[in-house]
């Protein structure tokens, strides 16, 4: 929790930008934001934060082809905060300002791809990251008077209908392969492998609570204290504590149900699928309750009506020919790995592993 009279970033560089940076542009056409990387721009800094990589910045984005300015008079401190440092994640290590002089279209497409402005393909939207998508459409715009920024940042607010369904089932088809393990681990005395599994289907509730609610998913650090910003935590966040903190299987398996069955209400209100039953069940004939969460998946998916969409799940087929379809999902569905998540390019190459084909065509 942030402590009382703490510095925000968003704040202090909306005042660097205001006294500092824009009386150097010389009366330049121009917008100024802060995006991108930073826990700042998710809001979510405090004084633990300012350790490393803190300090007044912002980003100047110029029209295409427009001098960049110099910034040469900017005072070497602003609030007390240095203007001009070292840092570990930025410069490439070397001293420089935090003034960031680029163009919007510059700007979106190192860290997309490819620039919003012009509209998102299937799989623009399949190989972005939730993280990526977090970073964009928070933060601050400071000036932006011929709204380049916004029209980008409106245009990544949230997946078309379709795309979010095919998250969706994606998202309960990762519950429905392991819900059954928390069960069948604790029952041969492997607490630990049921703790593991019950660890990992409470990650992947957490991430449907964002789907369900519209909202980006940010990177695990912030997970959690972006969860308890959601509606959906009131209700399902304290059944998945207990799952997390349950010293017996039992406990976990009921506690995980529950949660589960929260947000099988909750998906049902989307109306986005024909509604499931949100009650739990037995796994097959075992003494195991599970949501049989697959339900969801043969219900989202049916619903999709998009033709590239469509495609991709007819193509995808069917789990061992059943009813059930073999949806990868999108790219952070498939993995989490910091050195693929984190570099745009590398997403955009994992095409083929949802099922996408020619790169990063559908």
């Amino acid at each position: 929790m942030r402590q009382a009279g703490t510095v925000t970033g968003i704040a202090l560089s909306h005042r660097f930008y205001d006294q500092a940076v824009r009386p150097l542009l010389g009366g330049r056409p121009h917008a100024a934001a802060l995006l991108g990387e930073g826990s700042e721009v998710l809001g979510l800094d405090d004084t633990v934060s300012t350790d490393h990589d803190f300090g007044p910045r912002v980003q100047v984005f110029l029209p295409d082809g427009a001098a960049p300015p110099s910034f040469a008079a900017l005072p070497d401190t602003f609030e007390g905060h240095p203007t001009v440092f070292a840092t570990t994640d930025r410069n490439d290590g070397e001293p420089g300002h935090q003034v960031e002089v680029t163009s919007a279209a510059a700007f979106f497409t190192r860290r997309l791809g490819v620039d919003p402005a012009g509209g998102l393909a299937l799989a623009d939207w399949l190989l972005t990251p939730t993280q990526t998508l977090a970073t964009l459409t928070a933060g601050a715009v400071f000036h932006d008077p011929d709204g380049e920024l916004t029209r980008r940042r409106e245009a990544l607010r949230w997946y078309p209908a379709d795309v979010w369904r095919y998250a969706l089932a994606a998202g309960w088809l990762r519950v429905a392969q392991e819900e059954a393990f928390v069960g069948r681990a604790g029952a041969v005395g492997d607490d630990l492998g049921s703790r593991l599994v019950a660890a990992r289907l409470a990650r992947e509730l957490v991430r449907l609570a964002f789907l369900i609610e519209r909202r980006w998913a940010p990177y695990p650090k912030w997970l959690g204290s972006s969860f308890a910003r959601l509606d959906l935590a009131a209700t399902a966040g304290p059944a998945l504590a207990a799952a997390t903190a349950a010293a017996h299987w039992r406990d976990r398996e009921a506690a995980l149900v529950e949660a589960a069955g929260v947000l099988v209400t909750a998906t049902n209100n989307l109306g986005l699928a024909a509604p499931v039953d949100p009650a739990p069940r037995t796994y097959h004939t075992r003494d195991i309750r599970v949501l049989s969460a697959d339900r969801l998946t043969v219900a989202l998916a049916a619903a999709i009506t998009d033709p590239g969409t469509r495609a991709l799940v007819d193509r995808l087929g069917g789990r061992q020919g059943g009813p059930i379809a073999t949806l990868p999902g999108t790219i952070d569905q498939v993995t989490d790995s910091t050195e693929i998540l984190g570099d745009p390019a590398r997403c955009r190459r994992a095409g083929p592993l949802l099922g996408l084909t020619g790169g990063t065509a559908p």
